[in-house]
């Protein structure tokens, strides 16, 4: 895969990498002091407040279930963050649909030097400005879900209610003891990643890196946390995989790209033929 392609995902692989090491080292040292409706602050009183009275809110609603407040709460997140999802995975799709263009500019500039690299990237530049496209746009719905993430740890290690709850087999402030939901959280993550390197025409080392360690990265860290953080993972991702399914679905793009490929063909078979019918007139 051509240079403008490893940039974006290297990029992406990186932030989260980074973000989940932020992630964890945050949560170690995180404050235990409990929330109430007497906490002050942008961050405690406005954000993980308001978090931790959405989720007993919503739980009161559905009988008192801890379990089912987080589940209800992830999917109006999911649902409020939709509109940059689409926008990310239509990003995503014009970037595949530039590989032909990205490649003529890799074969026109081969040289190592500063020079030339400048002049590709500037053309490159240039390619995804007249596509209407992002590079970075695959990197806002990680960005935009990692303070979430903060925030609905911190609403529920730091609300007595939502750190002592009960789920079906879970204890919500403390890790699954069975495993269950980070093998689901990994097993979501894997299913969306590989629908959408699956709608990819071409395919490299660093995108099966993505697909396959990205789904590690989630399990890893879903030992580590609570539960009910786990839970958010598997209802969100489980939500990504719809999404990707309905959006960005591999079997139709391919199959929308093997029409177009073939219709071209189609076209350029004739212009041929309509040359060697005119060659032949003029020949006699």
């Amino acid at each position: 895969m051509q240079q403008g392609f490893k940039k974006p995902h290297k990029r992406k692989l990186t932030l989260l990498m980074a973000m989940l090491a932020v992630l964890t080292v945050f949560l170690a040292a995180c404050s235990n002091k409990p929330i109430t409706e007497h906490s002050t602050g942008i961050w405690d009183g406005l954000v993980i407040l308001n978090f931790s009275r959405a989720i007993i809110w919503l739980a009161n609603f559905f009988g008192n279930s801890y379990g089912m407040g987080i589940i209800a709460f992830t999917l109006i997140i999911r649902i409020i963050i939709l509109p940059l999802m689409i926008y990310q995975s239509k990003t995503m799709l014009k970037t595949q649909e530039l590989q032909p263009e990205l490649k003529k500019l890799q074969q026109k500039y081969p040289g190592k030097d500063n020079e030339s690299r400048m002049q590709m990237q500037k053309e490159q530049q240039k390619l995804y400005a007249q596509a209407g496209v992002n590079p970075f746009a695959g990197c806002l719905p990680i960005a935009v879900q990692m303070p979430i993430l903060i925030a609905l740890y911190q609403a529920i290690w730091r609300t007595q209610e939502l750190r002592t709850g009960d789920f079906l087999w879970l204890k919500l402030g403390s890790q699954d003891p069975y495993f269950i939901l980070p093998i689901l959280a990994a097993a979501f993550t894997l299913i969306s990643s590989w629908l959408a390197m699956a709608s990819s025409p071409e395919q490299n080392g660093m995108t099966k890196a993505m697909t396959f360690g990205m789904p590690l990265i989630i399990f890893g860290t879903a030992l580590t946390v609570p539960s009910a953080l786990s839970l958010y993972w598997v209802v969100s991702n489980a939500f990504q995989v719809v999404q990707t399914w309905f959006i960005q679905n591999p079997f139709k793009i391919n199959a929308a790209r093997a029409a177009k490929k073939s219709a071209e063909k189609t076209r350029q078979r004739k212009i041929d033929k309509a040359k060697r019918v005119a060659t032949k007139g003029r020949k006699k």
